[in-house]
Parts: structure tokens; C-alpha cells; sequence
């Protein structure tokens, strides 16, 4: 470091800390998309508004949208399709490195998916090769291998064989497949289709400002994709899903079946409120209204639970969003709090049987496309991402 002075009173700090500054960049803006807009009316990717995409296009649709820049054709989306169809397969090597790693005693499904995916990048004919055409070119790779990672890891942790991809599924229902091996009912595959349109694009969020930050310095899309799993993995941003099931999970467990809709689930929360928990699937940064995304996911997975006589976690699939939307009434009554759209998809992915660890990859699963797309802006018009800090340490000492 360098020699400071004691003479000093005040810390030196550059010219710049007259710009505005604000915790967490909160209302800051640090760049410009033309990907998806997030705002208290509506959620735009390049323009397509999130209830007309969740009623009417596929999720494959929406990956073609923001990775090649437009709605496709027919023709456009068949061969868009066909490729990721061809690239789902993954190589010898990241499959035996799933095998030694899913069931390490301190590994949780999102290190082994960023292990694999930085794995992938050796692999990549196209790896260093920052250009718009070869950057589509693995993004397409990243979204078709990702959804196997997930299938190939959860096979691993379950002792069973490797179940392989089928070619004949869409991306959606292809995941459920290759997870479970049961070929999933037309309903379910629509519910995780939705889900992955939904998580697709948020703008500048942490996994994709992180993104954005190491594809400034020219680095790579493997390189920047991996970063932003690790971004997605904190429970203050993609972790919420999970952690959100495991909160509903707690309050189940104290209350019972019998205890929702009762003054019991009240007190829970008071309590959780008197203790100052953070209830995780609950706010967001921007959306202070509620997010539009949650009631949409909240309707479908619902859906699921309502014709679902199974007993997911040991109770009826319609108990678990019974309890939910009484905390979340709590919650807006007492809080003013909405739900953001992880709360919902606990909920929803719980139903349908997908295991609790794997809730964020499968966010992964959909926010690549979002990633890449923000990559390859970042790289066709790029500035070094490089912002100041206001130093608030001790003055200038002397050594």
C-alpha cells in the first residue's frame, strides 16, 4: 500500500466521490440494454411483455428472442430447436466429473453445475473466441448442455442410472425426464416451460451484472457464465427459491396440516418477525407493487396442486400452497410485502416433485439465456465495467 500521512484529517479519496453514490448501487444506473426492461409496470425481453409470453410462447421461442435478437419463424424456431436438440449430449469427461463430485460431503448441486460448466469451456472448440458468431454458437451449446448437467447430477445423487435425453421432448419436458426418468404429463412440462420464461431475463440483476463485469474485461462467455453461477447461487438472489420451500417447510413442521388457516401460522410469523428472520421469496429491489411474475407462476403451480393427490414432504400438494398463501397474506397485511416470483415456484416445484438443491439450477437452466445475451451485448459494444469507491477507512498515516 502506499506511505499515508497522520497529518491528514480526512481520508484522500478521488474527485469522484461527488458522483451519486447508494448501498448495493440501488438506483443507480450503470449501463445500457436493449435485452429486458424491468420496471413497476411490466417486464419487457426486447419488447415481448411477460404475460403475453407466459400465455403464448414457448420457452424455446423466448431463448430464440433474447439469444438470436428476434421472434423466429417457423422455420427459424425448427432449426433453432433441432440445434439444441444436437448439442444436449455432454462428454465423457464432465459426465465422470458429475459422478466424483455430485456426492462430495461438502458439494450442493450449484458448485457441481459451475464445475461443470467451467469444465465445458476446455472442451469448447470456440472457447477463446469472443466474436458474435461463435459467442451464439456456445450459448446455444451452454443451453442445451446445462438442462443434462441438471438431469445427469440428480441421477448421481439418486444412485440410479444415467437417464439419456430424448430428442422427441422439449427443452421443458426433456428436463423432467432426464431428472426422473418418468416422462412428464403435458401439464407439468407446460408449468416448468412457463417457469423457465419467467426466470429468463431480469436486466441488471447480480448473477447477470456479474456476467456483464467479466465479459468487460474480454474474457470469455464460459468464464463469464461460470461467475454468474456463483453470483445465483447466494440466497439473497437465486437461492431464495430453495430457501423459501424450506421456510414453509419449518412452519408445516411446528404447525401441522391442521394448524394452516388458524391463528398458529399468525403467531409463527410474529415470532419470525419479533426475531427480525429474513423471510426469503418476499420483496425485491425494484418491484415494490409486487412482482408480475409471481401470480402467473402462483395459478399454474396451484393448478398442479389441486388435481395432485400425492403427499409431497408427507402432506396433500394443496396444503403446501394453502399455507403459502396465508404467509403471504401475513406477510402483505402486517408487512406490505409482496411475494417475488421464488416464493411461487417453491411452491410449485415442490408439488411436482423436484428436489429442494436443484430449484436453482434449474434457474440456471433458464437465466443462461439471459446471461448470454448480456454477454454478447457487453462484448459487441464494450466499456471496461471499472466503478470508484468512497473510501471510509483511517486517514493518511504515516509508516
Amino acid at each position: 500500500m502506499n506511505a499515508v500521512s497522520a497529518a491528514s484529517s480526512k481520508p484522500s479519496t478521488p474527485s469522484a466521490t461527488a458522483a451519486p453514490k447508494s448501498a448495493g448501487l440501488e438506483g443507480i444506473i450503470a449501463g445500457q440494454t436493449a435485452v429486458g426492461a424491468v420496471t413497476q409496470g411490466q417486464l419487457l425481453y426486447r419488447g415481448y411483455e411477460i404475460h403475453d409470453l407466459a400465455q403464448n410462447a414457448t420457452f424455446e421461442e423466448v431463448a430464440h428472442v433474447l439469444l438470436v435478437g428476434h421472434k423466429p419463424s417457423a422455420a427459424e424456431l425448427g432449426a433453432f430447436k433441432a440445434e439444441i436438440v444436437a448439442e444436449r449430449a455432454l462428454p465423457e469427461l464432465v459426465i465422470d466429473t458429475l459422478r466424483k463430485t455430485a456426492r462430495l460431503p461438502n458439494t450442493v448441486p450449484m458448485d457441481t453445475l459451475r464445475s461443470a460448466v467451467s469444465l465445458l469451456a476446455h472442451l469448447d472448440p470456440d472457447c477463446q473466441d469472443v466474436s458474435p458468431a461463435a459467442n451464439l454458437r456456445k450459448s446455444k451449446r451452454l443451453l442445451a448442455k446445462i438442462a443434462t448437467i441438471i438431469g445427469h447430477m440428480q441421477n448421481v445423487i439418486d444412485g440410479r442410472d444415467l437417464v439419456k435425453p430424448d430428442p422427441s421432448l422439449d427443452h421443458a419436458a426433456n428436463l423432467l425426464w432426464m431428472m426422473t426418468g418418468k416422462k412428464p404429463t403435458s401439464e407439468q412440462a407446460r408449468v416448468l416451460d412457463v417457469s423457465l420464461i419467467l426466470y429468463a431475463e431480469h436486466d441488471f440483476n447480480a448473477s447477470t451484472f456479474t456476467a456483464r463485469t467479466i465479459a468487460g474485461t474480454l474474457s470469455d462467455l464460459h468464464g463469464a457464465v461460470t461467475g454468474a453461477i456463483a453470483a445465483l447461487k447466494g440466497p439473497l438472489h437465486g437461492g431464495a427459491n430453495e430457501m423459501a420451500m424450506e421456510m414453509l417447510k419449518e412452519i408445516m413442521k411446528d404447525v401441522g396440516e391442521a394448524g394452516i388457516g388458524t391463528a398458529k401460522v399468525d403467531q409463527w410469523m410474529d415470532k419470525a418477525f419479533a426475531e427480525k428472520r429474513k423471510l426469503m421469496g418476499f420483496g425485491h429491489r425494484v418491484y415494490k407493487n409486487g412482482d408480475h411474475r409471481a401470480p402467473i407462476l402462483h395459478k399454474l403451480g396451484r393448478g398442479i396442486a389441486e388435481k395432485d393427490t400425492g403427499n409431497p414432504g408427507g402432506h396433500p400438494a394443496l396444503a403446501w400452497f394453502r399455507l403459502g398463501e396465508q404467509v403471504q397474506k401475513i406477510m402483505l397485511d402486517k408487512k406490505q410485502i409482496h411475494p417475488n416470483v421464488d416464493f411461487p415456484c417453491g411452491l410449485t416445484y415442490f408439488t411436482m416433485g423436484i428436489p429442494v438443491p436443484q430449484y436453482t439450477p434449474i434457474f440456471v437452466a433458464s437465466r443462461i439465456t439471459g446471461w448470454a445475451a448480456h454477454v454478447m451485448e457487453q462484448h459487441a459494444n464494450n466499456r471496461l465495467i471499472r466503478p470508484i469507491a468512497e473510501y471510509v477507512g483511517r486517514p493518511q498515516t504515516k509508516w
